[in-house]
């Protein structure tokens, strides 16, 4: 079974890595430029086992913290992080290695714009409303300001939904 899996590439090296991706056909994302580090491959495990054994000195693989395998990065939550790191292509920011902190407060689903039907929480950055995405145990990018008119809160099955934002449109 084919998972993506994150990849840490180490400095400059992106390029070879990319070029054997494309030699053992291993469907793979660049988030570009302001995540250059970072190297999203999609394959099964052995697959990523060869990969890595063959480039083990230019990469570093994410695991997971209790049993040290390969982290399994979810279909739906890579989707939504590539969908917005295209639309975004410019105005994003890199905040680094995924934190508790970027997961506080309401789900929310952007209903219009460039970023309509991405998934993600609400946080001020810089005195905006910005959209946080996670890979979580990953990283996690802001996307420039979003609207509380192009926001609705995503609630567990069964609940509804209500747009975000309240009275004064900070939530």
């Amino acid at each position: 079974m084919r998972h993506w899996y994150a990849l840490k590439v180490y400095y400059n090296r992106v390029r070879p890595v990319e070029a054997l991706c494309k030699r053992r056909a291993v469907e793979y994302f660049l988030p570009g430029e302001a995540i250059g580090s970072l190297l999203f491959v999609r394959c099964g495990a052995k697959d990523l086992r060869l990969l890595v054994g063959e480039c083990w000195w230019m990469v570093w693989v994410y695991r997971d913290c209790g049993d040290f395998r390969p982290r399994v990065i979810p279909d739906r939550e890579m989707e939504v992080f590539r969908f917005v790191v295209e639309a975004g292509r410019g105005g994003l920011e890199l905040l680094g290695e995924d934190k508790p902190e970027y997961h506080e407060g309401d789900r929310v689903r952007v209903t219009g714009g460039p970023f309509e039907g991405a998934e993600g929480h609400i946080k001020r950055i810089k005195r905006d409303r910005r959209l946080v995405v996670a890979i979580a145990g990953v990283v996690a990018v802001a996307t420039t300001y979003i609207h509380p008119s192009l926001l609705e809160v995503v609630r567990p099955q069964g609940e509804g939904r209500k747009a975000a934002g309240g009275k004064d449109g900070d939530k």
